[in-house]
């Protein structure tokens, strides 16, 4: 079947403030969706569904089966699959007038101008804290809008920032909200989350595209929304532009924007799921949890979060092999390599997948 635009975006053009005006800016515009997971797959599926012209999308991920229940385009089939990829295909097939394109590798300090540089907007769908900063700090510096979304249990956080003013200034950016980077601020993978939480913060981004390119309505700048899912309250916080351009370009030049997520991770120090459940008898090995209250399928002989992981307070045995579990290898491997940058000659592996893949 081949639709015409008329067909397929006939209730949105019979919008008066859309029209056929409105659904062309859509069919013009560019965007940059950074992360294809509870934010940003359900942001990129609706932003094609609306008739945005261009869309490229960027992950590093891969689709794991503790994604499915709120990362909804998403299959049991494409379990191991490469994110990117399968939201791209997806996408094709339901939205004929979208050129979509993607990034199977992560967003970085290096790449992150030449990613933005061709798009209208950057969508930020994310759930990593150094990732949120850098796409921020690069927008200000190049003078692109960003869409903003974050979660935390129950509550989401929404805003835009970056957007041009009518006197020619910029308003508000992330810095404006939280001027400094928290370092202790888990994501869903350890604290959990409710799909429809996320969903509803997702489609609130989407919003705010649709408005930006349209121009209609108002877009949430110079004020951070923050919903909580529970009592079904929310409330806007009101932001001034204060942390300016000049002064994210110093700390852009500053900051590396380091995520262990996104890292490579070092071969030679991982153990398989398989090769540790050979070895869960060998008394050589010690084995330690970095996420509290982390259900495990085995016994651990230590449990030290990663936020209170202090190499020079673990008393170490160096005739041991150690071993690092978390939820997916992540916050594990950042472990290790503490206690590798320590003690080189000590044996410590992480468990490769964390305990999602055991």
């Amino acid at each position: 079947m081949k639709p015409t635009k008329n067909q397929l975006f006939k209730r949105q053009i019979t919008l008066s403030e859309i029209g056929k005006v409105g659904q062309q800016k859509l069919q013009n515009a560019a965007v940059l969706v950074v992360g294809c997971g509870g934010l940003g797959s359900p942001i990129a599926v609706f932003l094609a569904s609306s008739g945005v012209g261009k869309i490229h999308l960027v992950d590093f991920d891969t689709v794991d089966i503790t994604n499915l229940h709120r990362q909804v385009f998403y299959s049991l089939e494409d379990v191991d699959k490469p994110k990117a990829a399968v939201l791209s295909e997806f996408i094709k097939k339901r939205a004929p007038f979208t050129t979509v394109s993607f990034t199977n590798n992560p967003i970085t300090k290096d790449n992150v101008f030449d990613l933005i540089s061709d798009v209208d907007i950057v969508v930020d769908g994310t759930d990593s804290l150094p990732t949120k900063y850098l796409l921020n700090d690069a927008c200000v510096i190049k003078n692109k809008p960003l869409v903003y979304g974050s979660l935390y249990k129950f509550d989401g956080y929404v805003s835009t920032f970056n957007v041009k003013q009518k006197d020619g200034s910029y308003s508000s950016n992330l810095r404006d909200a939280f001027p400094k980077m928290a370092t202790d601020i888990p994501n869903c993978s350890t604290t959990g989350t409710l799909n429809s939480i996320v969903g509803m913060i997702a489609t609130q981004q989407v919003n705010e595209v649709l408005k930006l390119i349209t121009g209609i309505g108002k877009p949430l700048t110079n004020e951070l929304l923050i919903y909580n899912s529970l009592q079904n309250t929310q409330l806007k916080m009101k932001l001034k532009p204060i942390v300016l351009k000049e002064q994210i370009t110093e700390l852009f030049k500053a900051q590396t924007y380091f995520d262990i997520a996104c890292a490579t991770q070092n071969p030679d120090w991982q153990i398989s799921p398989k090769d540790l459940k050979e070895k869960l008898e060998d008394k050589n090995i010690e084995i330690i949890a970095v996420l509290a209250n982390l259900e495990l399928p085995f016994k651990v002989n230590k449990t030290i979060p990663i936020q209170e992981f202090n190499v020079d307070e673990i008393k170490i045995d160096k005739s041991k092999t150690y071993v690092m579990v978390c939820q997916r290898g992540f916050n594990s491997y950042k472990a290790t390599t503490k206690l590798k940058e320590k003690y080189p000659d000590l044996k410590v592996l992480n468990l490769t997948g964390g305990i999602s893949s055991y």
